[in-house]
């Protein structure tokens, strides 16, 4: 990794760690995120999971819009160190710790 990928790095945690606070008192469920990026094509290699507790959780928060919110605080925190996005809602993902426990039993 280069040393201006691993600055980049840093800003998008230091960004993402704001959203993940923000999310864990906002929204019913939310557990944490993490990032996938590949530097040689970011932003748009730029790949968000949120992760829930339960799929129920997930299901309510997507049927309430939540997403849109949640993208919206993404795209701000992201832009505040220089990282423009256009769709922040189609490089967000979004997954359950009830579905990765019945994936590692299988």
């Amino acid at each position: 990794m280069r040393k201006t990928d691993k600055k980049r790095d840093n800003q998008l945690r230091l960004a993402l760690t704001a959203v993940c606070e923000a999310a864990l008192k906002e929204i019913d469920g939310f557990q944490w995120l993490t990032h996938r990026v590949n530097y040689a094509n970011f932003p748009s290699s730029l790949k968000v999971i949120c992760v829930f507790d339960t799929s129920e959780k997930l299901a309510i928060f997507m049927a309430t819009n939540g997403s849109h919110l949640l993208a919206a605080l993404m795209q701000v925190k992201l832009a505040e160190v220089g990282v423009n996005i256009k769709d922040m809602s189609a490089q967000i993902a979004y997954d359950t710790e009830e579905d990765c426990a019945s994936q590692r039993i299988l």
